[in-house]
């Protein structure tokens, strides 16, 4: 009995690395378009915080590690950043610009960036101070009000 048990665990995890492997020939990917279009910035260090936190989800600028191309979590991450350019996108800022109340909100609720992209310390960067996080909702109030966005 434990040696038919045997055989069949080592056919199931054939299956599965088989699975695995051939998973990953599905291209779906993160892209980065060379579309460039951002926005006036307010100043440097508005963008410089803006790149920290934001840009890897909201331009196309992203940047993912090793392991974020594996799938399928590559292809959670490709949803998410297609989420994240769809509702604002730095880098085609004249048409994807979202509504600036909306970005300043969920940064200062905590939201943006989430919690769960700094988990494993990759994207640490993105982690910011109570400071650094009222720079940034301050620079992006002024950015959006130079780029003549209404606030929402």
């Amino acid at each position: 009995m434990g040696r038919f048990r045997n055989r069949w665990v080592l056919r199931a995890l054939l299956v599965l690395g088989i699975g695995l492997l051939a998973i990953q020939l599905v291209p779906y990917r993160v892209s980065n378009p060379s579309a460039r279009d951002e926005p006036p910035w307010d100043s440097p260090r508005t963008r410089t915080l803006a790149v920290a936190a934001c840009f890897d989800c909201h331009s196309n600028e992203t940047k993912v590690v090793w392991f974020e191309r594996v799938a399928p979590l590559s292809w959670w991450i490709t949803s998410h950043v297609d989420d994240g350019r769809a509702a604002l996108n730095f880098s085609e800022f004249s048409t994807r610009h979202g509504e600036s109340g909306d970005a300043v909100e969920t940064i200062n609720n905590g939201s943006m960036p989430p919690d769960y992209y700094t988990w494993l310390g990759m994207h640490s960067n993105a982690k910011l101070t109570k400071a650094k996080v009222q720079q940034l909702v301050d620079g992006l109030r002024a950015t959006y009000a130079a780029a003549g966005v209404k606030g929402g």
